[in-house]
């Protein structure tokens, strides 16, 4: 197979060709990719900021879509020739190691799932079957942008209709938090630094967007708050300087800031210890509480019926060849969320929902 590999860590990913695949050990599947995503955890794991890395050169990438090629002993949950969505997020099945694979006579290391490759071997519980209406290239989605954003918003928030909430940053899991609040009904007020993913929050119909460039974000919220502040906030911008922000809007007696990003290692957050006492809540997202198994086909199910239009988030697409200027787009806020193309011949996508 190919990959891209990390050496170093704030150097380019590598292009390696003739990597050695091992067969499938017990509880891991063997997938052909078609597509990959990209987000901002590999961003951060290639730039160095996740601190020390002990496992180079490794294999990166934890959301992309493909098919099995064949299984190891003891999997039950995907067969030969299924559709997969791959995710970091664990669910059922098995929890196998990650492989290690070979070129030459150096060693590459891998997690329990890797997608910037052409090939993978994955554990058992990093799989989900691709439900039905789902096209490839948006279930690449399906595999951390979709669960986290609307895992927030359905598993963690779980907003009446009517609810106050700000969104920091409209990167694919914003981007998808955004979605899933309009469609429960709350007033979304959506913060960013780029014009483009304002406006796409606003044909989305979100109606009070800022632009933290140009504006403060806290006194815009508390203006258009009458003071009060918002009921919720989530932060999907992975700075501590958005944390705060999010947490500083959010009302006292009750109001709910959560985040779904990690600014980089060392980083510590400032937070005024009255407003705690005083009922402000905020609270850390491990992928939006979300259990793969359950959510991905309830999520798709809202895909499916236009409820949740995700394909909004895919622009840009890029070969593996491409994969540095990938990152470097979605560090520059050029794109929300990268789509890495392995291999558009896997199979027909099935037609996607009605609109």
């Amino acid at each position: 197979m190919r990959a891209a590999v990390l050496y170093a860590c704030g150097t380019p990913l590598r292009i390696v060709e003739g990597i050695e695949v091992p067969p499938p050990g017990p509880g891991q599947v063997h997938v052909r990719l078609a597509y990959s995503g990209v987000c901002h955890t590999q961003l951060m794991e290639v730039r160095g900021g996740r601190g020390v890395d002990r496992y180079l050169p490794h294999l990166l990438g934890h959301e992309g879509s493909g098919v099995v090629l064949a299984v190891g002993e003891g999997v039950t949950k995907v067969g030969p020739g299924d559709r997969v969505v791959l995710g970091w997020i664990k669910g059922k099945g098995a929890d196998a190691p990650g492989p290690n694979y070979r070129v030459g006579d150096t060693v590459l290391n891998a997690g329990g799932v890797t997608t910037f490759n052409s090939e993978a071997i994955v554990a058992e519980n990093r799989c989900v079957k691709l439900p039905e209406g789902v096209p490839l290239d948006v279930a690449v989605l399906f595999g951390c942008a979709v669960p986290t954003g609307a895992g927030i918003v359905f598993n963690e928030l779980a907003p009446p209709a009517g609810a106050q909430v700000a969104v920091f940053g409209l990167g694919g899991i914003g981007m998808v938090a955004t979605m899933a609040l309009q469609d429960v009904g709350c007033r979304v007020i959506a913060v960013d630094i780029e014009v483009a993913k304002l406006e796409a929050a606003r044909a989305l119909g979100v109606s009070d967007t800022i632009d933290a460039s140009q504006n403060d974000a806290r006194q815009a919220i508390a203006s258009l708050t009458e003071g009060r502040g918002v009921d919720y906030a989530v932060d999907a911008a992975g700075r501590i300087s958005t944390i705060e922000d999010a947490y500083a809007v959010v009302r006292k007696f009750g109001g709910l800031c959560v985040f779904a990003s990690h600014p980089p290692h060392g980083e510590k957050l400032s937070l005024d210890p009255h407003d705690l006492i005083s009922g402000k809540q905020i609270r850390g997202s491990w992928g939006g509480a979300s259990k793969p198994d359950i959510h991905v086909p309830a999520f798709a199910r809202l895909y499916r019926e236009g409820r949740l239009p995700v394909e909004r988030l895919l622009g840009k697409r890029y070969s593996l060849d491409r994969i540095n200027d990938a990152l470097d787009d979605l560090e520059d806020g050029r794109v929300m969320r990268p789509l890495i193309v392995l291999d558009e011949s896997i199979t027909a996508e099935p037609p996607g929902p009605a609109r």
